[in-house]
């Protein structure tokens, strides 16, 4: 079944941003009114040989004020982190059917080959591929050389090591680094194609087919 590229419904989330700034009003338009409702009860109970000092009464009304603005100020910026999250969602969505580089060890083998990435934390003086099977049994070995640090992918003709082709379907990939000071850190990537965008409360996350779902952050790369 086809899903939505853009799962958030723009009609709810303005209805309920609406409902939270009226019951943000609503809370500030209640402190008040009690407030006012204390201060006067106050002043009619004062004891008229020792009254309110001005001083008070100015203190409490500037407190009054600080909240109330305060109030203010967070929901201004509720507004505005719900307007960055809207831009977010539609600049998102310009990722649906676009491959992309995430966080994974394996490749898929069809008729023009595969593809995959990796990302290495620092330069590498050799680098290297290696393809296995679902037995574990090493297929083909990539060699790509020197790289400089950062997120690169790679492209397999479907060749095993004895020259022949490999059977089609889906292999694990491991990334080994060197470097004169010895082992460099590397991550395998897996490609995928993003089919979906979903808004939730972690923020904005991609659906990248079978792959499931990611982060933008956890997007390493647009193919």
């Amino acid at each position: 079944m086809a899903t939505s590229p853009i799962s958030s419904n723009p009609t709810a989330d303005v209805l309920a941003s609406l409902t939270r700034s009226a019951e943000v009003s609503s809370a500030q338009d209640e402190a008040q009114s009690k407030f006012l409702t204390l201060l006067t009860t106050q002043l009619k109970n004062q004891d008229p040989l020792n009254p309110l000092d001005n001083a008070q009464v100015t203190s409490q009304l500037a407190q009054i004020s600080t909240v109330d603005g305060i109030e203010r100020l967070n929901l201004t910026m509720g507004k505005l982190l719900d307007g960055l999250a809207g831009n977010e969602t539609m600049q998102a969505a310009a990722l649906v059917g676009r491959s992309v580089l995430v966080p994974g060890d394996h490749v898929d083998l069809g008729e023009g080959g595969a593809r995959g990435g990796f990302h290495i934390e620092s330069p590498a003086e050799s680098v290297t591929v290696s393809i296995r099977d679902a037995n574990g049994l090493e297929v083909a070995q990539l060699d790509l050389g020197a790289l400089d640090a950062g997120t690169h992918s790679f492209a397999w003709d479907g060749n095993s090591q004895n020259g022949t082709p490999a059977a089609e379907g889906r292999y694990q990939i491991t990334v080994t680094a060197q470097n004169s000071e010895g082992t460099v850190a590397a991550t395998a990537l897996e490609r995928g194609t993003v089919t979906s965008v979903v808004r939730g409360s972690d923020g904005v996350s991609a659906e990248v087919g079978s792959l499931g779902m990611f982060s933008m952050s956890e997007i390493r790369q647009i193919l």
